[in-house]
Parts: structure tokens; C-alpha cells; sequence
């Protein structure tokens, strides 16, 4: 299916931990709040469709959650109703902010959510909705960073955005190592073989395979989605 001539098309792809405040589990209504309005604002300001994958480490994350207790296989399947969760609560402030929004899921809950259709999303993407993206790719073991990438080659988009709680890409853990530098363009195939750990591998051999670029920014400076949306340079583009 083909994009807007006049538009690009982008997929954002957003922690869970985006809604809720810094420490706390969660979904924090202002911390939501800020979030999507700075969306419909960059949306709105920006002349492209858009769509979101949302991660769901604020309420569940399965391989940290599970304690041993709970099999990876159902832990998972908790993280994507997690997702699920997330996208709805997205999905209500970003309306909110008056953007129109579709949540599609891969997990069948029809009566909160429509399931995805990849010609359903490109409709809406269309229609001048924003997408969002729930349920991560609908199996265990993969995670909504694989989701991103896969949503991304099914409805052709342009570009993939992840926001992050950093400025880009460091060639070490910046958390870690003070001297840990910002790395401003980089291709996948040096970002997989040096294994930096900004994106896990199945999906950066994905968007490999596509050929679609990335930009990995800081979420948590104000108007770096904006910018990022109209093509500004920040943070760290692979190539």
C-alpha cells in the first residue's frame, strides 16, 4: 500500500515507562498528559501521518516481572496485555488534545480495542488518525522494539523514531561511563557488530533487511518530538 504523496509517514515508538514518573510504576496522569499533548502539538505542526508503538515496562515487563514464578511465555503475554493497557489510556489523552486516534491490537480484545489489520491502519494513517499500536507483535519472546520495526515495514513507513531517556546513541552505557560519547550517524550493520544496546538485534536486522532509517532522541526535552517530526537534526540517526 502506498503513503500520502505529499506525506511521510512515521512511526514512534514510545517505553511505557514515558507515562509514568521517573522511578515509579504506572500510568501517571500528568506525566501522560504532558506526553500527549506534546504528540497532537507535533502532530498537528508536522505534515506527515503517524503512528505509535507503545511498550509496556511501566506496568509489566516480563522478563524482569516474573521473578521465576511465572513462565516467560505467560510473563509475556501480561507485558503485551500491558501494552494494551497503555495505548488505551494514549489513545483517551491524545483525543483529549484533539487529535483523532485508532488503537489496533494483535491481541484480540474487541471490546476495547480494533484488531490490526495492516489495511485497516493504513486507512486510518490516511484518514488523518493517529495509529497506535498495542499488543507488540502478538507473540512471546519479542520485544515492542521488534514490534516497532515490523508495524514500520508493514505499513511503509519512512522512518522509525524511538525515544529514549538520553540524547542518542553512545558508543558505551552513558549511565555507566561519564565518558560514554554521543554517536551522531552510524550504520546497522556497525551498530549490530559493535552490539550497542539501544535496540534489540532481531529488530535492528529488521530494519536492516528494509532499509529504514532510525532516529534514536531524547523524550524528555521539551519540542524533541516536534523536531524530530519535521525533520530537524537530533540525536542519533542508523542508517
Amino acid at each position: 500500500m502506498k503513503k500520502t504523496a505529499t506525506k511521510k509517514r512515521i512511526l514512534l515508538k514510545l517505553s511505557g515507562e514515558a507515562l509514568s514518573k521517573e522511578g515509579h510504576r504506572g500510568i501517571d496522569p500528568q506525566s501522560l498528559k504532558e506526553i500527549a499533548v506534546e504528540i497532537a502539538q507535533a502532530y498537528q505542526k508536522s505534515n506527515c501521518e503517524l503512528a505509535i508503538v507503545i511498550g509496556g515496562g511501566n506496568v509489566w515487563r516480563g522478563v524482569r516481572d516474573g521473578g521465576g514464578v511465572i513462565d516467560r511465555v505467560n510473563s509475556d503475554s501480561m507485558g503485551m496485555l500491558a501494552t494494551v493497557i497503555n495505548a488505551i489510556a494514549l489513545q483517551s489523552a491524545l483525543e483529549d488534545a484533539g487529535v483523532p486516534t485508532r488503537v489496533l491490537t494483535s491481541v484480540n480484545i474487541y471490546q476495547l480495542a480494533e484488531p490490526f489489520v495492516r489495511r485497516k491502519a493504513v486507512r486510518h494513517l490516511e484518514k488523518g488518525r493517529i495509529v497506535i499500536f498495542a499488543g507488540g507483535t502478538g507473540n512471546p519472546f519479542f520485544t515492542t522494539d521488534s514490534a516497532a520495526a515490523l508495524r514500520a515495514s508493514e505499513i511503509n513507513a519512512d522512518l522509525i523514531l524511538k525515544a529514549t531517556q538520553v540524547d542518542g546513541v553512545y558508543d558505551s552505557d552513558p549511565k555507566k561511563n561519564p565518558k560514554a560519547k554521543l554517536i551522531r550517524r552510524i550504520s546497522y550493520g556497525d551498530a549490530i557488530a559493535k552490539r550497542l544496546q539501544f535496540m534489540d538485534t532481531a529488530a535492528l536486522a529488521l530494519c536492516l533487511e528494509k532499509q529504514l532509517p532510525l532516529l534514536v532522541f531524547n523524550l524528555h526535552k521539551k519540542g524533541n518530538i516536534q523536531k524530530a517530526l519535521c525533520g530537524k537534526e537530533i540525536g542519533t540517526i542508523i542508517y
